[in-house]
């Protein structure tokens, strides 16, 4: 899998950067990264959640598709206003057909496990995902937010080609175990958030500008990896 060094991360368009943005607008950006040449589009189902597939996949019409790597994620679930991260065979499927639908495609090009669920284990999960691969209906496997001994227990049963991490100058801890083990295996990496979730652009006064839906505001209980 080949995309562009530079990505389009799509959640704050949809959640937890503030309120949801004006779809015309959000398809225009997107649109508008296409053509500058970015070629990895990135959702998850939370995102909104649902919403923000939604979104991507009104902004795939009309040939955007045919031009992009897409990638989103499965995982975390929000039932009864209760979080919980979820990994078990049926709900890994159920998410894959559910994100299918709202994005409009017949298959996913890489599709991230957002969270690992800790009472099932990875081979399970992985096992699941590679009889989809198998089912044409999503084509690579990525982890996110994974250890690096989980990483290599999941590769062994089928090969993860991306991991996703939180990675930039304030966030470096990755670099001691989990960035070496992707490059061992040759697993490509995938930072996220590597403007310090816009800190390294706009300095400490982003936070005066923040609104009070914006999840940087509150804080927030650093995620374990496992």
């Amino acid at each position: 899998m080949e995309v562009s060094a530079q990505g389009l991360g799509c959640m704050g368009m949809s959640a937890f950067y503030g309120p949801p943005k004006p779809e015309h607008d959000m398809v225009a950006l997107i649109h508008h990264a296409v053509a500058a040449g970015v070629t990895l589009l990135d959702s998850s189902d939370i995102y909104g959640p649902h919403t923000n597939e939604i979104l991507l996949g009104k902004a795939l019409l009309g040939g955007v598709r045919e031009r992009v790597e897409l990638a989103t994620k499965f995982g975390i679930s929000f039932a009864d206003g209760k979080r919980e991260v979820r990994g078990d065979p049926a709900y890994v499927r159920a998410a894959c057909e559910g994100s299918l639908e709202r994005l409009g495609v017949s298959c996913i090009d890489l599709y991230y496990q957002h969270r690992v669920d800790t009472r099932v284990p990875i081979e399970v999960t992985v096992g699941e995902l590679k009889k989809l691969v198998e089912e044409g209906k999503i084509k690579y496997i990525g982890l996110s937010e994974a250890s690096a001994s989980t990483i290599r227990r999941a590769h062994a049963v089928h090969p993860i080609t991306a991991v996703q991490m939180e990675w930039s100058l304030w966030s470096r801890d990755v670099e001691e175990d989990i960035i070496p083990t992707c490059r061992e295996l040759g697993i490509g990496i995938v930072a996220y958030s590597p403007l310090g979730r816009g800190f390294f652009s706009k300095g400490a006064k982003l936070v005066d500008s923040l609104s009070d839906q914006d999840f940087r505001k509150v804080p927030q209980q650093l995620p374990c990896l496992h």
